[in-house]
């Protein structure tokens, strides 16, 4: 580890993970990781952290009509109600399409912060899981998620041109997926997509995911493990979909504004980098930050350190940004 840049502060979060998940993903382990994630899971009385939000659960129907997807809505109190027009943080989780859930705390709590900021309402995106459920299953509950708030904004209390998708790690491939099935099916209109530490490539085999292999706590063996499990023996083949895979996708203009932020000492650098730079050469708007010395999800893992405030911060400011100018 020595000579890999963690910043001081994230030592003692990363050996704390490391301690509790070391070791190589399989599918021996995945029962066990998903009974560990359901126990973390909160209610939704715990969830309105008494009384500070109003949360609700929806189920609405899924894009094939076969399924129904889960959505939690959170609305701070202050402005809840249906004459109020809220800007909407559309939020994917993260879990390596695998696990997670979208009621967890580790994944929306800091977007709760940012709704009671803005005045805004959170609405999290639940997803039928891989490998059970592999793409598009839940590309397709997302957008249909996303399609029923555009629909029923107005009841709501929704501001349906003010609606930023965002997400972390899988979540984040999933919300960059979802800015381009929107772009080629013609809406509903986002104002951004904000994109943490996004999965975005399904081949793993960037300088990154070798450099970090072993060492980074979202490594090959477990970034591997979650695009199999979404793709099957179609990972990393040619033919593989860009909304599945957005680093496949041979246009990226026309897209919303994008922010996109990535640890320097984490696999999934490089293709956060290549896909910023693919949307500035294709004429869009992208804000990128590679944060010196993070690791994976470290924002989440020690939400105190001065790194993870800075994060923070961004994310906050461009927030405020795009969604004034929509």
């Amino acid at each position: 580890m020595a000579t890999i840049p963690f910043d001081a502060a994230l030592l003692d979060g990363y050996r704390a993970v490391q301690e509790s998940g070391a070791g190589p993903m399989s599918l021996e382990r995945l029962p066990t990781i998903r009974t560990e994630d359901a126990a973390e899971v909160p209610t939704l009385d715990e969830l309105r952290q008494g009384g500070r939000f109003e949360v609700t659960s929806v189920s609405v129907p899924g894009a094939s009509g076969a399924s129904e997807t889960e959505l939690v809505i959170c609305t701070p109190a202050a402005v809840a109600g249906p004459a109020v027009s809220r800007p909407v943080l559309y939020f994917v989780h993260g879990g390596g399409y695998f696990s997670g859930d979208p009621r967890h705390l580790f994944f929306i709590e800091p977007l709760l912060d940012e709704a009671e900021r803005l005045g805004a309402s959170l609405i999290s995106a639940g997803y039928r899981l891989a490998p059970e459920h592999p793409y598009p299953a839940p590309l397709d509950d997302v957008y249909a998620g996303l399609l029923w708030t555009a629909e029923h904004a107005a009841e709501l209390g929704l501001d349906a041109d003010r609606i930023v998708v965002a997400g972390t790690s899988a979540g984040g491939g999933l919300a960059a997926a979802l800015s381009l099935l929107v772009r080629d099916k013609g809406g509903p209109r986002l104002a951004g997509q904000l994109l943490m530490c996004p999965m975005l490539d399904d081949r793993n085999d960037s300088a990154s995911a070798h450099q970090m292999d072993g060492v980074d706590v979202w490594d090959r063996s477990w970034n591997g493990f979650g695009w199999k499990a979404l793709l099957g023996s179609e990972c990393g083949t040619p033919g593989v979909s860009p909304y599945a895979a957005p680093a496949r996708a041979t246009d990226l203009s026309g897209l919303p504004p994008a922010f996109i932020d990535v640890g320097s000492a984490e696999t999934l650098r490089d293709e956060a980098v290549a896909y910023a730079d693919r949307i500035w050469r294709a004429g869009g708007s992208a804000e990128l930050h590679v944060w010196s010395g993070g690791y994976h999800t470290f924002d989440l893992v020690v939400p105190d350190a001065a790194i993870s405030r800075a994060a923070r911060q961004a994310r906050r400011s461009w927030l405020d940004r795009v969604l004034a100018a929509a």
